[in-house]
């Protein structure tokens, strides 16, 4: 549609047609204005060339954090202009993320993070010109988390497209070649995750991480941060977030000044808004180049929309490909450099099941009281025992305590299987429509979270490793519903009474 709005019409007959446009037709701005950044097309030189890791046998209910050698990747020297990451069955076809979710794959090259996938899957591209210097003497190795929602065992795989330029072409001549920095709000943690909560939230419903939490990192030094140690050109990043996350943006310090580099912004497609992966991230343009000294500070922030939920193990990561080679760039402290960035992909079909549809399950606040004397609720075979919404006559009447006192939760699924951890996450009631990416949410009336009840290498795991959780005693009276974070079709209630 086009509307001629010049100065030859009227001023008043232009701010009624762009008010008409912007009632007609509120979502086309989006797609507009952000067209992905990846539109596949090889470079010249280049070779496209897809690989995978695994295969990686799933077990039940599974969340674990493994490492494991990855062979498979070019065989000649090159140039790594191009990396297209994915999560597949041996079938070819690509999982549901309500099934199956690629909490992250951390390609590790020669023990330093390289590249990185989460479920929002970004495509990082190189700007013309430059590209990640390849050789097969490189140790490669695979840091995974694939997620199992429910109960059922599969096999996947990690793949990796890449685009690579020979060492031998004459392409590769004019390429420059570029490191990782890595860039990490919970820089140096094995398990680099922070709880974004409700009671965080500023004026505005958000919470930035580590800005609005003056704890973080209890008092020891900043792990959002790196200090550059030679003079350097950023050529491209792109951001790392969970569901409820708004973007990472990138900060330089010199002296007593500080200066906003890039923001990368999740774009939404999930109808509810930022509670879900179905989002992708905005990577810095082609023509992006960031000049940096070697002294500056450089910092990685996270905001996440804390207003309608809560946010548990969330990150903010930025990768940065830099070059010491010289390669230009503005001076961020001459020149702004935060420009708008571009999506690296768009919808993808795995996000389709967004849930929050017709009831399922019953509405524990109309359902009749449990027994008073046993607060002992045993988590086993992916149920809730005493309270659980998938079970009928006195065993799905919510357990009550007196105010004062806890619910104790025992995970006895733990024992059958390391690999299986169980959360105590509160939601708001009913918390009983249908399983999806976005729903249900840790949107209780009053925030409580056990953390993954279950047990995991220490320092490299998610688990808490305790299994056993009592509930906060302060709670109010009234009936608290609840569900798995790890497997969110397991719902529960209790109720607490004066």
């Amino acid at each position: 549609m086009e509307v001629d709005i010049s100065s030859r019409r009227s001023p008043l007959l232009a701010l009624l047609v762009l008010a008409l446009l912007a009632l007609v037709v509120p979502h086309a701005h989006a797609a507009a204005e952000q067209p992905p950044i990846d539109p596949g097309k090889l470079a010249k030189g280049a070779k496209r060339m897809m690989f995978k890791f695994g295969p990686i046998h799933i077990t039940p209910g599974q969340n674990t954090i493994e490492i494991k050698p990855n062979f498979e990747r070019p065989k000649v020297p090159g140039y790594i202009t191009r990396f297209k990451p994915d999560l597949i069955r041996a079938d070819g076809t690509t999982p549901r993320v309500d099934i199956l979710h690629l909490h992250h794959g951390v390609w590790l090259i020669d023990g330093k993070p390289t590249f990185a996938a989460g479920e929002e899957k970004s495509i990082v591209s190189s700007p013309p010109g430059f590209g990640l210097k390849y050789t097969p003497k490189q140790a490669w190795a695979m840091n995974y988390m694939v997620h199992n929602l429910i109960t059922s065992p599969d096999t996947v795989y990690l793949t990796y497209e890449i685009d690579f330029i020979p060492m031998g072409r004459p392409e590769a001549k004019r390429i420059t070649p570029v490191t990782t920095q890595w860039l990490d709000a919970e820089g140096g943690k094995a398990y680099p995750v922070f709880d974004a909560k409700r009671e965080q939230a500023n004026a505005r419903g958000r919470m930035t991480y580590p800005d609005d939490v003056p704890d973080a990192y209890a008092g020891g030094p900043p792990r959002n941060e790196w200090t550059a140690d030679r003079d350097l050109t950023i050529v491209q990043t792109v951001g790392h977030l969970h569901p409820g996350g708004l973007e990472t943006f990138l900060t330089a310090r010199r002296g007593n000044r500080t200066v906003r580099l890039f923001s990368s912004k999740a774009h939404y497609w999930e109808p509810a808004g930022a509670v879900s992966w179905d989002a992708a991230m905005t990577a810095t343009p082609r023509t992006w180049k960031v000049a940096i000294r070697q002294g500056d500070v450089l910092a990685v922030h996270g905001t996440y929309d804390v207003s309608r939920a809560s946010w548990y193990e969330s990150m903010a990561i930025m990768p940065l490909a830099v070059t010491a080679k010289p390669a230009g760039g503005l001076d961020p402290f001459v020149a702004s450099t935060d420009r708008p960035g571009v999506i690296t992909h768009g919808h993808l079909p795995e996000n389709d099941v967004h849930g929050g549809g017709p009831p399922t399950l019953p509405d524990m606040t109309k359902v009749l009281d449990g027994p008073v004397s046993d607060t002992r609720v045993t988590i086993s075979s992916f149920v809730y025992g005493q309270g659980s919404m998938s079970l009928s006559g006195m065993p799905g009447r919510p357990p009550v305590v007196r105010k004062g006192t806890s619910v104790k939760f025992f995970n006895a699924d733990a024992r059958k299987s390391r690999n299986i951890f169980h959360t105590i996450t509160a939601c708001k009631s009913p918390c009983n429509k249908t399983t999806g990416i976005a729903y249900p949410l840790a949107d209780g009336p009053v925030d409580f979270d056990s953390g993954e009840l279950g047990f995991g290498p220490r320092n490299f795991t998610a688990a808490a490793n305790v299994a056993e959780w009592d509930t906060p005693k302060d709670l109010p009276s009234g009936t608290y519903t609840y569900f798995c974070r790890v497997h969110p079709f397991m719902r529960g209630a209790f109720r607490v009474k004066d």
